[in-house]
């Protein structure tokens, strides 16, 4: 279990995915966030499918890359941001549901570098599938706050 630096991370970090415009197009939420995990949530809707009717890997992608991220944020200073220096996303089924869960979480971590994971499932017919699976590598910003809606 992780401990995190910041005992108020839960709103801080609810806040900077509220300032999220990527994730406010897509539609995503994230209603869980617990030290070192996050789960982002997306209905499945027209506006985010490919040619085939399902989710569309790119989508799939952001939502593991933000969870994961957010996850890493849990764990850090307040003052501190976060960015992706890297992913690597395997695509192991179609994102096929009517819900996707992106369940992100901390693997290590470190003062500069924290390293992450996300498994992405889709849900169908009230059964849960894997259909992603991410790791990831974040930078931590020391002293760098991130830009909110009104300074962008």
């Amino acid at each position: 279990m992780h401990k995190p630096i910041d005992p108020d991370f839960a709103p801080r970090v609810r806040a900077s995915f509220a300032n999220q415009p990527a994730m406010a197009l897509i539609g995503a939420t994230m209603p869980v966030i617990e030290p070192g995990y996050t789960e982002i949530h997306l209905h499945c809707r027209p506006e985010v499918t490919q040619q085939h009717g399902y989710i569309h890997g790119g989508v799939v992608g952001m939502i593991a890359d933000s969870a994961a991220g957010f996850a890493a944020n849990t764990l850090t200073s307040a003052e501190t941001g976060v960015l992706t220096v890297e992913y690597k996303l395997n695509l192991l089924a179609p994102a096929d549901g009517q819900l996707l869960i992106a369940e992100g979480s901390v693997v290590r971590y470190g003062r500069t570098l924290i390293v992450t994971k996300a498994e992405v499932f889709a849900i169908k017919d009230g059964k849960k599938a894997l259909c992603a699976l991410m790791q990831q590598t974040i930078m931590a910003l020391h002293g760098k706050k991130e830009k909110t809606n009104e300074t962008k």
